[in-house]
């Protein structure tokens, strides 16, 4: 069993057509490893979807999520939703003290949009720190130095981190360090965890939303399905 295997097992399989309902209710955040609920693990496959469905079909669950934001990006400029026009963005809300599902995930997008070849360049992955506090630019840019370059990493002050979040109907908390998903950091000044959605959204060049990206452990099943959105069959 894969180590995303097992955190998963810790949730059972939901399947994608309830995420409406279930991410407009109050998140019960069950963690799989410190700091991460499992809202959207259903096991579905990517490439069994590309397969079935429709070219860039219209998702049921378009205008849920997304929407205007200014942030800061690793190298401490100020960017918006506006900057990134024009290319599908994938984007992925996380922390760099994360210690197991986020750097898995950021992995798997690099790895997936590197398979797309001459359209690598129509879609960016963008990392959304919940955690700001923290997560400065130059914390962001050294975290990100060990994935796919090109990956931007956003962070800004916590009420601007918040509001996107909300767009998004991303939950994040802190965890105290007497709960027992923080336990392994209690010996640890100052530490402390973020519980955390863990979906991966998918956005239209024009800024709108595409659809949830299942989760996987296979890059190539993973391009497929993005090759369905950058370069759709007539």
């Amino acid at each position: 069993m894969t180590k995303r295997s097992r955190l998963r097992s810790l949730a059972g399989p939901l399947a994608l057509g309830l995420l409406a309902a279930s991410l407009l209710a109050a998140p019960g955040a069950r963690a799989h490893g410190p700091g991460h609920d499992h809202h959207g693990a259903a096991a579905e496959d990517p490439a069994a979807a590309a397969a079935a469905a429709p070219s860039s079909p219209a998702d049921p669950l378009a205008g849920r999520f997304g929407g205007p934001f200014e942030l800061v990006d690793q190298d401490g400029k100020t960017v918006t939703d506006r900057d990134f026009r024009g290319r599908f963005m994938l984007v992925y809300f996380g922390y760099t003290h994360c210690v197991d599902v986020c750097p898995l995930d950021l992995t798997l997008h690099g790895a997936a949009i590197d398979k797309l070849g001459a359209d690598a360049s129509k879609v960016v992955s963008i990392f959304v720190t919940v955690d700001p506090a923290r997560d400065t630019p130059a914390v962001l840019k050294e975290f990100l130095s060990g994935f796919r370059t090109g990956t931007v990493g956003l962070t800004g002050p916590d009420a601007a981190i918040a509001k996107m979040a909300a767009a998004y109907k991303v939950h994040r908390r802190k965890l105290p360090l007497d709960s027992p998903e923080a336990a392994p950091l209690r010996n640890v000044a100052g530490a402390y965890i973020v519980d955390h959605g863990t979906l991966t959204f998918l956005m239209r060049p024009d800024g709108s939303f595409a659809t949830l990206i299942p989760h996987t452990d296979d890059p190539e099943a993973l391009a497929r399905l993005l090759q369905r959105y950058v370069r759709p069959v007539s």
